[in-house]
């Protein structure tokens, strides 16, 4: 193009002419939008914490601190009250335990399967279905374990001792069921954006297919990884309606998942349903619980950022 013509095409009101940028309401109204999405959530986690201080400041001037983390007994509700959350926090400890063991190959190995084996139809089929998993009611997971479960393990317990009818085992085993999903589908994600030159490099290598799954796509994803399982256990501690009908409903320090046992999320549930005064001393322990289970939910999430910060790879 002669130097003419590239100054006609750039005279004012030319097809080639660039104008001044002119504002863009739209793209700074989705930008306050945005913001005040993430607010929402930043202040609800403030109100939360501002809801829960008061009364569990209120509770450990009546109830000594030391007595409530070390204390072995659980029983604010009779007389004489003890308030040692042991019990609770083992129940919680055995129960997200036995959800890992079943969530995390399982899901794990959904994710490997979709993201590096499953052709794109049958990945348009089966992801759809996992994720249904994760649509349904925690209250059927909870009669599912209680009426399903349970007595399918009584039935061909291989010793002498089954379990009893509440039990941590059969509530760990169907929330690690309901977790699945979870771990499954962000992992999947997060393998799916391993870039593809990786892969062909690893398969110009004369790679297998199992080679480039474990050692080139799933050290490459484990950022993402991570922060999927750290979900999937931040959901397990929070659970309610499952270890609540499953699991019974008495504190008991034990780390038998045989035995039945009151997590903490099922024993807020408990206490919040009964009658109970408005600034009692039992009252106000499901502050202190709560309180509690978001200090532990908050610790498990700063570690897993500083997980994922560590193992994260950035690809250009």
């Amino acid at each position: 193009m002669t130097p003419r013509a590239l100054r006609r095409r750039a005279a004012p009101g030319s097809p080639g002419f660039l104008k001044r940028s002119q504002p863009r309401w739209t793209e700074r109204a989705v930008k306050v939008l945005l913001v005040a999405a993430a607010l929402v959530s930043v202040l609800t986690t403030v109100g939360i914490v501002v809801a829960l201080i008061p009364p569990v400041v209120e509770f450990f001037g009546k109830v000594d601190f030391g007595e409530f983390i070390t204390g072995t007994d659980w029983s604010p509700l009779f007389e004489p009250p003890h308030f040692g959350v042991l019990p609770l926090v083992t129940a919680t400890l055995v129960v997200t335990v036995i959800a890992l063991l079943v969530a995390v190959p399982l899901g794990l190995g959904a994710a490997v399967y979709l993201s590096e084996y499953a052709g794109h139809r049958v990945r348009g089929i089966f992801k759809p279905v996992l994720e249904v998993l994760a649509g349904i009611p925690t209250v059927v997971y909870g009669f599912f374990a209680l009426k399903a479960i349970t007595p399918f393990l009584q039935r061909f317990w291989p010793g002498d001792d089954p379990p009893e009818v509440f039990n941590a085992l059969s509530a760990g085993f169907v929330m690690g069921i309901m977790i699945i999903p979870t771990i499954a589908s962000l992992a999947e994600d997060s393998m799916a954006a391993v870039p593809r030159s990786l892969r062909d490099g690893a398969y110009a290598l004369g790679s297998s297919r199992m080679q480039v799954s474990t050692r080139v796509v799933f050290p490459a994803a484990l950022s993402g990884i991570v922060a999927a399982v750290v979900l999937g256990v931040s959901r397990a501690i929070g659970e309610t309606m499952i270890v609540a009908i499953a699991a019974g409903g008495r504190p008991n320090l034990t780390f038998d998942p045989l035995e039945g046992m009151q997590t903490m999320t099922a024993f807020i549930a408990a206490a919040g349903i009964g009658d109970l005064p408005t600034g009692s001393t039992g009252y106000q322990t499901i502050f202190a619980v709560g309180l509690l289970l978001f200090a532990i939910t908050l610790v498990m999430n700063l570690i897993s950022i500083r997980l994922v910060r560590r193992y994260r790879e950035v690809y250009e």
